[in-house]
């Protein structure tokens, strides 16, 4: 047995794995919010909070963001231009919290820096691109995190940080692909270069700026997980070092995604999920929205994730053996719209019924599903087996083809809104099981059955 990590080091590194917590967590929200939240727009298939580089990608008229920004603001305004309406004026940690919480979720990762390079903490001299030192002057970042602290103690706080930044002049020497660095040409004028408003020079972009950035995360803000995105050029090695040994002082456990560049431990498809089981642990991510993670006001109400598919999402995702984050888009004003709070409350109301076959539950290593009824997933404990089915009962009656673990003198509780109901059961000869619900029963979005071992 190998002995417990006492400091650690980069060569110590790979032995690093996800905390408890994160593995029974299952669900979290995302928040990306920002500067792109107030054109808040793109046309289908394309990220909203890509509005800056898909505006100038390419500067004509077959880009359907270039024109919509042409004709609705003019040639004149510039990205840099909409700082001044990130009002944040209708902004409420608490709400956010609460809904969050009465959605399901165990932990929220939020934005605190996407690739426009604006940042919603305080970045001292580092830049002063942050909200702290234009438009609203408020952390947002301290706000949410104090307030979490302080309300929902049991919540664990995430942060997402870009490590590059499409248009930082300090990032041109590091520039790649889609990530060039270097000030960007007016979308309706190249001759001319568009600010970069609240830019400090610096010496080099990785150490002066993103790993000052990364280590006041975690170490002022108290982060439990560095959500990355993009990699490239970092200083991660020595920042996941610095960040474990900071939290293990403090008696946390905490965690690092696949997108810092090293050292991952989980991996993070997007809006995908995987087919099967995974080895490795895995978080899938995905907004409410068909494709975007910031707002996006060409989206209709009827067009956001419902409950019933996040619902089935988390399910499908959980029973693989991963954790679902699904995205919210606040808008300029910081308000979570209707249409994506209703639909997270819907979900939260099965999962709260639900819960004991979501939460601190494992994958079920023969098979997530049943392989002559897709609609029906398993999972399990140490003390119990969980059938979720997406399939209604047929004269009152589930059938399960696959042989599960249950016995004679096991219960059988069918989770409801109303509380708990047993359930009559009998093995059939194939191997599989029939569970009696009744006709009257109405599972909402699904029906989950406890297997209670004897």
């Amino acid at each position: 047995m190998e002995e417990l990590v006492g400091e650690w080091t980069e060569d110590e590194l790979g032995r690093h794995e996800t905390p408890n917590w994160w593995n029974n967590a299952k669900f979290g929200i995302f928040i990306h919010w920002g500067v792109y939240s107030v054109p808040a727009w793109a046309p289908p298939n394309v990220y909203a909070e890509w509005y800056d580089w898909t505006m100038h990608n390419p500067p004509d008229e077959s880009n359907p963001t270039w024109e919509h920004h042409l004709q609705t603001y003019g040639p004149n305004v510039v990205y840099d231009d909409f700082i001044a309406n990130f009002t944040a004026s209708k902004f409420d940690p608490s709400a956010w919290l609460d809904l969050f919480e009465n959605a399901g979720a165990k932990y929220f990762v939020f934005v605190t820096k996407h690739h426009d390079g604006f940042a919603l903490f305080d970045t001292l001299n580092t830049t002063h691109r942050s909200s702290v030192y234009l438009g609203p002057k408020r952390d947002f970042l301290k706000e949410l995190m104090d307030t979490a602290k302080k309300e929902k103690p049991d919540m664990k706080r995430g942060t997402y940080y870009s490590l590059p930044e499409w248009f930082n002049p300090s990032y041109a020497p590091y520039g790649f692909s889609q990530w060039p660095g270097g000030l960007a040409r007016n979308a309706f004028n190249s001759t001319v270069f568009e600010p970069y408003t609240g830019y400090l020079p610096i010496e080099d972009y990785v150490n002066d700026l993103q790993y000052e950035h990364m280590k006041r995360i975690v170490e002022v803000y108290d982060s439990d997980i560095m959500w990355c995105d993009i990699g490239g050029p970092n200083n991660t090695l020595r920042f996941a070092a610095e960040f474990y040994n900071h939290a293990q002082e403090q008696g946390r456990e905490v965690t690092i995604n696949n997108r810092c560049g090293a050292v991952p431990d989980f991996d993070t498809p997007e809006y995908a999920t995987f087919g099967s089981i995974q080895p490795r642990a895995w978080e899938s991510s995905e907004g409410m929205d068909p494709f975007s993670y910031g707002l996006n006001s060409a989206t209709q109400p009827g067009q956001y994730m419902n409950g019933s598919t996040i619902v089935r999402t988390v399910v499908d995702v959980v029973s693989k053996g991963g954790n679902f984050l699904l995205d919210v888009g606040p808008n300029a004003e910081g308000e979570i719209i209707d249409a994506m709070k209703d639909n997270l409350l819907d979900a939260g109301e099965w999962l709260a019924y639900n819960g004991k076959c979501i939460y601190n539950t494992s994958y079920w290593y023969p098979t997530p599903q049943d392989p002559s009824n897709p609609n029906l997933y398993f999972l399990t404990t140490p003390t119990t087996f969980c059938i979720i089915s997406f399939s209604a009962p047929v004269n009152g009656k589930v059938a399960v083809g696959k042989r599960i673990p249950i016995m004679d003198g096991d219960e059988v509780v069918l989770l409801q809104h109303e509380g708990e109901k047993s359930i009559v059961w009998q093995g059939v000869e194939d191997g599989g099981v029939v569970f009696n619900v009744g006709v009257e029963d109405d599972g909402r979005y699904a029906w989950g059955f406890e297997v209670r071992y004897a």
